[in-house]
């Protein structure tokens, strides 16, 4: 039976000659060299996932994992859990915050509950269902490690049949009322943080509210001890079945050579567990924004990524994720413009010291 590992042993590394050579396009066009700065980078680090310095990125859809959380039992949220199977439905009806933004990007939006509490169904969510819900991870460990096995497993599987039916971009986002408390105590756990220095409001806290979360996630993170040289075992314990899978999302776009777009801080929670799983996983990886919950940007320093959008964001849903899409599809039309030097009777710009 095939198993996250099995996944993970199919990343392979990128196509360096393949980065090069469209860095030897944008450098022929006739404009200051890395004018366009990180969007440079981005269409050659599309060029060196794919082998291919033909970029597209014509059928994209962003995948929207949904689960609750038993924290939320705690008070570490403004709203109740029913919030995010009400969030979920929309999605798939397109009348959520994100679908008129997708609409604009030409981006399919495919919502899959992996755990969503008492969620009754819906003909147009993808049933991915691991667990009912998470347990409370302030009282100990949030799921099995099967479970979160099981999680990471089908979010990989859910990317790999994205893939193969022709996705040329993915957008990885996530539902989950509770799930900036989740995800601020795995990044605790991963990089040694205290939580007074990563957690924020999350979708709206009072100051009693916030100063709640922060203790939960500190007794949390002493009861259940996460071990934070083993990403799962900190997505077991004190993580959610949303964050697994996106994790194995990421995973899974990488085996499979398929850009996976972070969103924000969740979808960064997610992103950086891929990395600690496997480092090649970098190579699909491309952020979106700075969140504006507290240490956002420097969850992406952690494997050396610059979002593009820094505006303060925190959406959720996949939003930042869609608002990256123009931007590329902008740096595109200039890369294929095929407007060099010699085309436009210019003298080429050289390196200079």
């Amino acid at each position: 039976m095939e198993s996250i590992y099995d996944i993970i042993k199919q990343i392979t590394l990128a196509d360096e000659a393949a980065r090069r050579a469209a860095r030897r396009q944008w450098d022929s066009l006739a404009k200051p060299l890395g004018s366009l700065g990180v969007f440079e980078d981005m269409i050659a680090k599309l060029a060196a996932l794919k082998g291919d310095t033909d970029v597209r990125m014509d059928d994209r859809r962003l995948l929207v994992f949904c689960a609750d959380n038993g924290v939320v039992r705690q008070g570490v949220t403004q709203c109740e859990s029913d919030v995010t199977a009400k969030v979920a439905v929309a999605l798939a009806e397109n009348r959520s915050s994100v679908s008129p933004m997708a609409r604009y990007a030409n981006c399919r939006v495919i919502p899959a509950d992996v755990g969503m509490l008492d969620f009754p169904g819906h003909k147009d969510v993808l049933d991915r269902r691991v667990r009912n819900g998470t347990d409370d991870l302030s009282l100990g460990p949030a799921m099995t490690r099967d479970e979160c096995l099981a999680a990471m497993l089908s979010g990989a599987k859910l990317a790999r049949e994205n893939a193969a039916d022709g996705a040329d971009i993915l957008l990885i986002g996530e539902m989950g009322i509770g799930n900036t408390t989740s995800s601020s105590a795995v990044i605790c756990s991963l990089l040694g943080l205290d939580p007074a220095d990563v957690v924020g409001r999350g979708a709206g806290l009072s100051a009693s509210g916030l100063a709640r979360k922060r203790e939960v996630i500190r007794r949390a993170l002493a009861l259940n001890k996460p071990d934070p040289t083993d990403a799962v075992d900190v997505l077991t314990k004190v993580g959610g079945l949303d964050l697994a899978a996106m994790c194995g999302a990421y995973l899974g776009a990488a085996a499979c050579n398929t850009p996976a777009v972070i969103d924000g801080f969740i979808s960064a929670a997610a992103a950086l567990c891929a990395t600690l799983l496997c480092p090649a996983a970098e190579k699909a990886l491309f952020p979106s924004h700075n969140s504006g919950e507290r240490r956002g940007a420097a969850v992406l320093d952690v494997f050396d990524l610059a979002a593009p959008l820094c505006a303060e964001m925190r959406l959720g849903e996949g939003g930042g994720a869609v608002m990256l899409l123009p931007l590329l599809d902008m740096a595109l039309l200039l890369y294929r413009s095929g407007q060099s030097f010699d085309r436009l009777g210019i003298e080429a710009y050289t390196p200079q010291e």
